[in-house]
């Protein structure tokens, strides 16, 4: 009989372990991590254009731009086509021009939607592009 209980107790503390190995597993599991995505400012044929100029990102995620060719570029928000309006739109644009290779900004999206911008100085011809966070 003590053989037998003394089994059904170290069966018993055999499951509580599993138990609270596999609780931990499943409540400590690492979170997603943001991504950092890159924007070429200027295109490598030269063009003023956006590389990528429509980006799908998610809520946490940075953009950085990168100045690529053509300079000078910069990024600004239109205040009517984005979530949250002008505050939002002053807060992810970036009015300082990029005259370098290599010289960038990045800004992080937190809320969904869909948020446009274009470059200043060269947005009559056409250079624009549009972040979609899901």
């Amino acid at each position: 009989m003590t053989f037998i209980n003394r089994a059904l107790r170290a069966m018993g503390a055999l499951l509580v372990a599993a138990a609270l190995v596999f609780a931990g597993t499943v409540f400590n599991a690492a979170p997603a991590y943001a991504t950092d995505y890159q924007v070429k400012m200027g295109s490598d044929a030269g063009l003023l254009a956006f590389e990528p100029a429509t980006l799908t990102i998610k809520a946490g995620d940075t953009v950085t731009w990168v100045n690529n060719k053509m300079a000078p570029h910069n990024v600004i928000f239109d205040a009517a086509q984005v979530p949250g309006g002008k505050d939002v739109a002053d807060a992810l644009s970036q009015e300082q021009l990029t005259f370098s290779p290599g010289e960038s900004y990045s800004s992080k999206f937190t809320e969904p939607g869909e948020y446009s911008y274009f470059c200043a100085p060269h947005r009559g011809a056409g250079m624009v592009g549009k972040i979609i966070v899901e």
